[in-house]
């Protein structure tokens, strides 16, 4: 998912963004001869993503800039630790300071949280999952942060999967539609490798969705309760994914249920990125 087109566009991007017309504190302060020697460091402990954007970012500002990443995506790491080494011209290193440390301090805190999350629910079948709830144009890079961290993604946009939704079903019921009738004709329309995902909010609606045929279905903001009940009904006659109201505190609880699939949007909308720092040392 996470191209090398891919990150030197976006980071492309948020340089030009950051220094539209260059650096100018750097190029009148710098002599342009100065070599700097810079070590990303680890200001807490974490689990590390964006090695390939971070070294993209150093590199798209000056091709003689030499980077090291020291630690794999999904790398545990403690406070104090050297991710990343960087030697280079001083004013192409200190440009590509901000740009370089804001992408990898979000996703290695993505990656992070997501590993908590993870961890609740060792010895479990359920997956952690993100959700479309991802900054704009940064949904690759958030992605696979994700993955680092340990969890799974979901369909990547609306153009990926099939996936019925209460608003989507209260249209259909509303317009007088039967249900079942209305998503087995979806099914006979779509391709074979499409998958079908329902979301239902209601006890009651799962065996019409069943009936159907789907692939996953969804129970959106259901109890504890009514999740061990969903899936008692579903039989294992799809996926069950669980979504709405997901935390640290409860999704231990959640995945005992035996859900297949836990979705969280907190892993993208809400997540504070990771404290790290680059040290830089110049030389002249």
């Amino acid at each position: 998912m996470l191209t090398p087109s891919h990150i030197s566009s976006v980071v492309r991007a948020a340089l030009t963004e950051d220094a539209p017309y260059g650096d100018l504190t750097s190029e009148t302060l710098i002599p342009a001869h100065a070599i700097a020697t810079a070590r990303l460091v680890s200001r807490e402990p974490g689990v590390f993503s964006g090695g390939a954007v971070f070294a993209a970012a150093m590199t798209a500002t000056d091709p003689l800039i030499a980077i090291s990443v020291l630690v794999d995506d999904g790398g545990h790491f403690d406070a104090g630790d050297v991710l990343a080494t960087v030697v280079g011209p001083a004013r192409a290193v200190l440009q590509a300071e901000r740009v370089g440390l804001n992408f990898t301090q979000r996703m290695s805190g993505i990656a992070t949280e997501t590993a908590r999350y993870v961890a609740e629910t060792a010895g479990t079948r359920a997956r952690i999952v993100d959700t479309r709830k991802t900054t704009p144009g940064l949904r690759q890079f958030e992605r696979h942060a994700v993955r680092s961290g340990g969890g799974h993604n979901h369909r990547f946009s609306l153009s990926d999967a099939v996936m019925a939704k209460d608003n989507h079903l209260a249209i259909l019921t509303a317009d007088g539609q039967d249900l079942t009738e209305a998503l087995v004709g979806l099914r006979e329309r779509l391709s074979h490798t499409t998958h079908l995902e329902v979301e239902v909010d209601r006890l009651d609606q799962i065996e019409a969705v069943i009936a159907a045929g789907v692939d996953t279905i969804m129970l959106d903001n259901f109890t504890l309760h009514e999740l061990a009940e969903g899936v008692r009904l579903v039989g294992g006659r799809a996926i069950v994914e669980a979504s709405g109201g997901v935390s640290l505190a409860t999704v231990g609880d959640i995945a005992r249920t035996g859900v297949d699939i836990i979705s969280v949007g907190a892993l993208t909308h809400s997540v504070r990125s990771l404290d790290l720092g680059l040290d830089i040392d110049v030389s002249p």
